[in-house]
């Protein structure tokens, strides 16, 4: 079967858990930031934010809530990533799970995106959580988003320190043809 290259991305792509410091090329993380744009909407609605976010100092202070909420407040849960794309949406106009879905649909436009240029990513969990704590909702404030925005994921992104792991073999019975 010949694959064009939509499909070699789709089926290639992989989650990376070890980084190198390397920042990312600006022109890179425009496309990808363009793509996470252009995810699908409920009613068109536009819901989702995207919030880049190189600067060491938030990135720690991301770093450290998402590793308190996880319950390992020594880890780095952003794999030592120089960047990460924290997904937000705004319940005021999609509502929560609208909202969730049209930010897990901008969270696979990234990694995809992120894959097709080179770049490597990976999906962090618990940006609700962090966006529901104090320490949260005063990034909010000074990113000058109000305070409906709930957190979806963060797409960190850079380059592997180490090779992708294989894809895992799929598991039989997830596909029905009616």
């Amino acid at each position: 079967m010949t694959m064009n290259e939509t499909m070699k991305t789709l089926l290639g792509r992989r989650s990376v858990r070890t980084y190198l410091p390397r920042p990312v090329e600006p022109e890179k993380l425009d496309e990808i930031l363009q793509a996470g744009l252009y995810a699908p909407s409920a009613m068109g609605r536009q819901s989702v934010t995207i919030v880049l976010v190189q600067d060491a100092e938030t990135l720690a202070q991301l770093r450290s809530l998402n590793a308190q909420i996880m319950g390992k407040p020594d880890a780095d849960p952003f794999y030592g990533a120089p960047a990460a794309a924290v997904v937000l949406t705004d319940t005021a106009l999609a509502g929560e799970e609208n909202g969730r879905c049209d930010g897990a649909l901008a969270m696979g436009n990234l990694m995809n995106a992120a894959a097709s240029v080179g770049v490597s990513s990976c999906w962090i969990n618990r940006m609700k959580e962090t966006f529901e704590r104090p320490e949260g909702r005063a990034l909010l404030r000074a990113w000058g988003l109000p305070e409906t925005m709930m957190g979806v994921g963060a797409c960190i992104l850079g380059y592997a320190a180490a090779p992708a792991p294989a894809p895992a073999a799929r598991r039989k019975g997830r596909l029905l043809r009616v």
